[in-house]
This record gives structure tokens, sequence and C-alpha cells, in this order.
């Protein structure tokens, strides 16, 4: 009985120790949510997306593979490239639902082959699935009014300690 109790508050302990900062872990996964497209790796981008996903634009986008469709852009070459990062996170106390947001950056070419860098923040709303993975349900996101200032452009090009 003594070993049974023993191993259970060794599990228990395991299992909130491993769950101890879920905004690190909502965190880590928008790194490797754009990391998939900044890598052209559509497999790993649908990976993120949960199959009850919205993705809200100029018009709403339902499901993994229509989301995908939607982004195909992005993982074309020449296409254009995507990057973001969150700047808050913020979760709920049962650790089911998550915001992240933060600035993003679409940078491409106009008619004449100038590069183009376009800005703007997004806004994901994260659901841990059954699996316990952490997937995108709700994203949106809207162009940015003025130019960045240093500090997003930093966040840009900062190190990912994912």
């Amino acid at each position: 009985m003594i070993t049974r109790t023993l191993v259970s508050t060794v599990a228990c302990i395991a299992a909130t120790t491993a769950i101890a900062n879920p905004g690190d872990d909502v965190r880590c996964r928008e790194i490797g949510f754009s990391q998939s497209a900044e890598n052209r790796d559509l497999q790993a981008f649908r990976s993120f997306i949960d199959a009850d996903a919205r993705f809200v634009s100029s018009q709403v986008v339902r499901g993994v593979d229509a989301i995908a469709e939607a982004w195909a852009v992005f993982f074309t070459d020449p296409g254009p490239t995507i990057k973001w990062r969150p700047m808050v996170i913020e979760v709920l106390e049962n650790n089911t639902l998550a915001l992240s947001r933060g600035p993003y950056r679409v940078v491409s070419k106009d008619a004449d082959g100038n590069m183009v860098e376009s800005w703007g923040t997004f806004n994901s709303v994260w659901r841990v699935n059954e699996d316990g993975q952490w997937r995108v349900v709700l994203d949106a996101g809207n162009p940015a009014a003025s130019a960045p200032d240093d500090e997003t452009r930093a966040l840009l090009e900062a190190d990912d300690d994912c």
C-alpha cells in the first residue's frame, strides 16, 4: 500500500512539474508554429492547428485543410515569408485556454522586384487537446497602423530559447 501511494504521489508531482508553467508551453508552441511557416514546412504547420480552428481575416476560414490552403502562399518558393513572436501570453487558471498576442512581419516583393515589409499584430487562442497538446483554435491578425518600434523589431530578431 505504501509503495502504491508513493508511486501515485511521484506521478502526481511529475505531472504537476510538467505543466508548472503552461504559459511557457504556449509561448514555445507559438514560436514553433511560426517556425513551421518560416521553414515552409506545411505538415508541421498543420500539426499546430486544432481540428475545429477558425482563422479570421477578411473572411473566416474553418478547419485545418481550409486554413492550410489559405496559407499556401507562405509555403511556396518564392512566395512571401512570414514570422511572428508572442509578446503577451495569458492562460486561464484551469490551463485549458490561452491567448498569445504579438507582432508579425511579412516580407514579399512588389511588381518591380523590390522587397516590401508589412507588419501587424496577431492574436491566437490556444486550447489543450485530448492528447495534451496546445493547438490554435482561433487566430486573427490586423495590419499595423505605423512602423514597428525597436523593441518589436528586436523581438523578431532575438534568439528563441524553446
